[in-house]
């Protein structure tokens, strides 16, 4: 199932929830919707599901507008954060809940808990119950799933495990998947491409590498964790020390992995204030008198101590131009 959404703004009041929001899904694709609270990822997820009604613009699936249907009509699934399984039913009860006909222990093979469902859903851990209401969401056979912080209630390690799972799922089944999150490693592992989203508005569209290799804004490079954003002025000054010629006047995000640190003097000192052992790394924060701080990651092996004096130059090809922000 392909879907559009065109135009789509959402009004609360005064406040904007939604403003003028295009969006394409293909047939087949997964997409991440992602952002910070109140960026209006899990509006839209309802405006698509017909749980929201927008105050302009269209939702059209298939071909079809479907902007005044009524949910049950649109052949769409949904699970969310909270699972909402129902204690009093056991496993197959719950499942049978999205499809009184449907075919419970096929289901709960797909989803990895064969032979499951005469359980009670209180003897279930924590990521069994999000493979429950996944099988649920998927009894009507719908052709667009979407998923509302599907893992956001599990432990990290059991999250990085099942949304490898998930995304293996979805393209065994082909099916259309609109997930919103705000984690941005679970949205780059599970979709095909990812729309950030802030204010309202959609910052960025891309696949999960163009995002992180080329953020569409300082927004973007923030809320990505990148910290290390300024603007060069017409000298190639940045608060951090000099940048290459080609930069100045330009706002950039030097990696941490492009932030070059050496024992010896140079024409900028830092002090190292912490340094996190990371595994394939050692993520460094810096001091510089009268800048903000610098991260660094460096090589486990030569890595500086908190309280090292060291001098920082980068490395040009880890330096990014930023596009400038748009006025609104």
């Amino acid at each position: 199932m392909s879907l559009s959404v065109a135009g789509v703004s959402v009004r609360f009041g005064s406040k904007n929830a939604l403003l003028d929001v295009d969006l394409d899904v293909a047939d087949s694709e997964v997409v991440a919707v992602l952002g910070p609270s109140g960026s209006g990822k899990s509006t839209l997820l309802r405006v698509v599901a017909g749980l929201q009604e927008p105050s302009a613009g269209r939702v059209v699936l298939d071909g079809a507008d479907v902007t005044r249907v009524p949910p049950h009509r649109r052949g769409v699934g949904l699970m969310f954060q909270d699972h909402a399984l129902f204690p009093h039913h056991d496993v197959a009860g719950n499942i049978r809940f999205g499809n009184s006909r449907v075919d419970v222990a096929s289901l709960l093979e797909l989803v990895g808990l064969p032979d499951a469902g005469s359980r009670r859903i209180d003897t279930l851990s924590g990521g069994e119950q999000q493979r429950v209401a996944l099988a649920r969401a998927l009894a009507p056979s719908p052709r667009l799933l979407m998923l509302d912080e599907p893992l956001g209630q599990l432990d990290r390690a059991l999250r990085e495990r099942l949304v490898v799972e998930l995304r293996r799922l979805f393209v065994r089944l082909g099916t259309t998947v609109l997930a919103v999150t705000h984690d941005q490693r679970e949205a780059f592992a599970l979709a095909d491409r990812v729309v950030v989203m802030a204010a309202g508005r959609i910052a960025q569209i891309g696949t999960p590498r163009e995002v992180w290799e080329q953020p569409a804004s300082e927004f973007v490079a923030r809320f990505l964790g990148f910290a290390n954003v300024a603007v060069a002025d017409g000298q190639a000054a940045t608060p951090w020390g000099p940048v290459p010629a080609g930069f100045a006047g330009h706002s950039l995000l030097i990696r941490p992995a492009g932030v070059l640190l050496s024992p010896a003097a140079g024409d900028v000192m830092a002090t190292v204030d912490v340094a996190t052992f990371a595994g394939d790394r050692v993520e460094v924060l810096l001091t510089i008198p009268g800048a903000p701080p610098l991260e660094a990651h460096c090589p486990p092996a030569t890595a500086p101590a908190p309280g090292d004096t060291v001098s920082v130059r980068f490395d040009p090809p880890q330096i990014v131009v930023l596009p400038r922000e748009s006025p609104e």
